[in-house]
């Protein structure tokens, strides 16, 4: 398969993954920030994790059985290679900034309790996905946290209360998060601006 690697998607399709038990390989360095993170929480999710190191010596069978491999080091050819072997071989493939060699796109993670919000652009712009996490996760803070978990626990007393009655249910959860509101608020940089204020129609003038 001939890829471009300049040409990106049109989208990616946001899913999660149950990776309890499955075998998932990191490609990176040691010091490598990314495939650090990506250990982590690879592990976090259950997966059964193995993190190869030197690029060099790697071979298609330290590969072998994989269900996801993340890729950190950004290597043109190593990416088309590992995109060969994931068409083989069927494993999910993500190679870090380099979207069109692979099957998944890392998304930006918010978390506060039991809530989990992904974020991505597309491979488009780390950056601003990173910016739009941060910008998440402080909202959703140690309170929000508290908010999620005062509300498993009327959820419970709920379903106690009113086994029976599914309506009553369901009007109790709703009522009990009347009040919630979320306000956001985008600030763009000075020369997409200008590119907004050029590409409105201008006023024609008299006649």
């Amino acid at each position: 398969m001939k890829l471009a690697p300049e040409v990106l998607p049109p989208a990616f399709y946001p899913v999660g993954l149950n990776l309890v038990g499955r075998h998932c390989i990191v490609i990176g360095a040691p010091d490598d920030k990314e495939a650090i993170e990506k250990t982590r929480d690879l592990r976090e999710a259950g997966a059964d994790v193995t993190w190869l190191h030197d690029t060099a010596t790697l071979r298609e069978a330290d590969l072998a059985g994989a269900f996801l491999i993340i890729s950190t080091p950004q290597d043109a050819r190593l990416s088309a290679w590992l995109r060969e072997l994931a068409d083989r071989h069927r494993f999910l493939l993500c190679t870090i900034d380099q979207p069109a060699y692979g099957f998944v796109a890392m998304q930006a993670i918010v978390k506060s309790g039991a809530a989990r919000i992904a974020i991505s652009t597309g491979g488009i712009s780390p950056r601003v996905g990173g910016i739009l996490r941060a910008g998440l996760q402080s909202a959703l803070d140690g309170t929000f946290a508290r908010f999620l978990a005062c509300l498993s626990h009327q959820r419970r007393l709920n379903r106690a209360r009113n086994a029976d009655d599914a309506a009553a249910r369901r009007a109790t959860m709703m009522n009990a998060a009347d009040g919630f509101e979320v306000q956001v608020e985008v600030t763009y940089p000075a020369w997409f601006l200008e590119e907004l204020a050029a590409a409105r129609p201008q006023p024609k003038g008299g006649d």
